[in-house]
């Protein structure tokens, strides 16, 4: 089963895909909402330059790591755009490990619980739809009275690398907070 989300087989329908764990509900794609993400247990892989200038080593880095240390393959990851980083969500059972083995340049963390607003996406992984879709996000945001943004924005990625452009679903989100 690894082997057919590393080649983007998997694709996200609530809160399982094809048998994975997902961490939360996927964005519908071409909507804009706002919604809580539960905490979470990850694995983080960094580095010094640009995202769309080193995704696949960060991809690479945490799939070498969930592969070595047997971890099952959940949905989405995320990625911050700079630094460049890839998040990985451990699932239910893996996030209780404490033998997993982390390489340099990968880290576990604990995420807490995080409001965001999300915008849905089908499409490629490209820097020109990250960045369209963010403004999009943007431009709703301002539309809500309710909500103020309190983080930078990061992508949220639901398929394999190997995946057809056209199938590839994603999310921005930036994370806010609630007007009182």
């Amino acid at each position: 089963m690894k082997i057919l989300a590393l080649l983007g087989l998997a694709t996200a329908t609530g809160s399982t895909a094809l048998g994975y764990e997902a961490a939360y509900p996927m964005t519908v794609a071409g909507f804009c909402e706002v919604k809580t993400l539960p905490a979470g247990s990850v694995l983080r892989a960094s580095s010094q330059g640009e995202y769309f200038d080193e995704n696949n080593d960060l991809f690479m880095r945490l799939f070498r790591t969930i592969n070595q240390n047997k971890v099952a393959m959940t949905v989405p990851v995320e990625a911050k755009m700079s630094p460049g980083t890839m998040v990985f969500y451990l699932d239910v059972a893996s996030a209780k490990r404490k033998d997993l083995q982390t390489p340099p340049g990968v880290v576990r963390q604990t995420l807490p619980p995080r409001m965001v607003a999300s915008i849905g996406i089908r499409g490629g992984y490209t820097r020109e739809s990250y960045e369209k879709n963010l403004a999009q996000l943007r431009a709703w945001l301002k539309t809500q009275t309710k909500w103020r943004v309190v983080g930078e924005p990061y992508a949220v990625y639901w398929n394999g690398p190997f995946t057809l452009p056209p199938l590839k679903r994603s999310e921005v989100h930036l994370p806010v907070q609630k007007i009182n």
